[in-house]
């Protein structure tokens, strides 16, 4: 029997039932208790936010990042190799930047170090209208292709063309810019572009453009997609910090792949404008899902999410350094471009993965 008296009983029961909401929400796993968030942190993206980095806004909002003690502002990115120049430069503490453009400017000398992997395939590929004549790759022979030399696919179109089996001489290349690279398909001004499939998918898709992709990773140019960034001074010096990042990055994943929906909402009121229109939540949702087919290899079945098989590293930047490579730039050593020792403890369970597929499997067919 307590001694405490009824007004306090009623302020005891009300905490506890909105921690069993909060339980049954998913939102919260443990009683939200932290230390003032007295370390700011900065923190880029490599593009603007969007259904693929949307993880960021959710470690924010959940409070995943402030329960480490960290105060993190979340700026939008110019393109992945802007973004690893910029956290090598030490312009940011930390950021996401595609894989391959952090290896190529580690080749060029800045200090990069990968720490966290947040997705298993880029999504570098090349996109047709569904209703298109060219029906493979090798179709391509004789056809116009657009695509954006700054873009991190651009460089591999040649040895993409040698494993598939087409001559990329007998192909026409329209240069075009970025901003323009989608119209031109939506248009049939090209028989197809070169691209990321998690950045220009959701928009044809939330426009009703049917489409057919093929990866490059299905020919054996396999690239990781973003990871997490920042410069070896600070994962020498500042430990903890790295860690809370990491941390709150891996519980992030975790909550988009079990729980779409609600990080989509969480999204929205982080970023409003892009919940505005019936488009832009397509668009957010079929490039969270993209996202999530992307992060759901076979190694989160043995390993903790953000993991990074150095093998796969060997493997990324051979194809960095014979595709990327300028004259004067050297090739790092495992040890100096990557790190697993903030993948932390937050994992899938068996029946977690299973329960994150099935739920992900609609969007398989976009990268069919």
């Amino acid at each position: 029997m307590t001694d405490l008296p009824m007004s306090d009983l009623r302020i005891k029961r009300r905490d506890v039932l909105k921690g069993a909401v909060a339980v049954a929400a998913g939102t919260i796993l443990s009683p939200h208790v932290s230390r003032a968030a007295t370390k700011k942190v900065t923190f880029t993206l490599p593009w603007v936010p969007e259904g693929g980095n949307l993880f960021a806004y959710v470690a924010k909002a959940n409070g995943y990042w402030e329960k480490a003690g960290l105060d993190v502002t979340i700026s939008r990115g110019y393109g992945s190799v802007a973004a690893a120049q910029a956290i090598g430069n030490g312009q940011f503490d930390f950021g996401l930047a595609a894989a391959s453009a952090g290896l190529q400017q580690s080749a060029k000398g800045l200090p990069i170090v990968q720490f966290m992997s947040c997705g298993y395939d880029s999504t570098m590929g090349i996109c047709f209208r569904d209703d298109s004549a060219v029906k493979s790759v090798k179709d391509l022979e004789g056809r116009r292709l657009g695509g954006t030399a700054t873009s991190g696919e651009f460089p591999f179109l040649g040895a993409f063309a040698e494993k598939a089996g087409f001559d990329l001489k007998k192909v026409e290349i329209v240069q075009v810019d970025a901003a323009v690279r989608q119209r031109i398909l939506t248009e049939k001004q090209v028989d197809a572009i070169c691209g990321f499939a998690v950045s220009f998918l959701p928009v044809f898709a939330a426009n009703g453009l049917k489409t057919r992709f093929t990866l490059f990773s299905k020919y054996g140019l396999s690239f990781y997609a973003n990871t997490l960034m920042t410069q070896p001074d600070r994962i020498a010096k500042d430990p903890e910090a790295c860690q809370g990042i990491a941390d709150g990055i891996a519980q992030a994943m975790h909550f988009c792949l079990l729980n779409p929906d609600k990080s989509l909402e969480i999204f929205f009121k982080q970023v409003p404008e892009a919940a505005l229109t019936a488009t832009g939540r397509t668009q957010m949702k079929v490039g969270l899902g993209i996202f999530r087919i992307a992060l759901l290899n076979d190694i989160l079945r043995k390993e903790a999410i953000g993991f990074s098989p150095p093998a796969d590293y060997e493997a990324m930047t051979d194809l960095v350094m014979t595709h990327l490579a300028a004259p004067g730039d050297k090739r790092p050593t495992i040890d100096e471009v990557l790190t697993n020792k903030f993948v932390g403890s937050v994992r899938l369970t068996a029946d977690e993965f299973k329960t994150a597929s099935d739920g992900a499997a609609e969007f398989a067919s976009y990268l069919a």
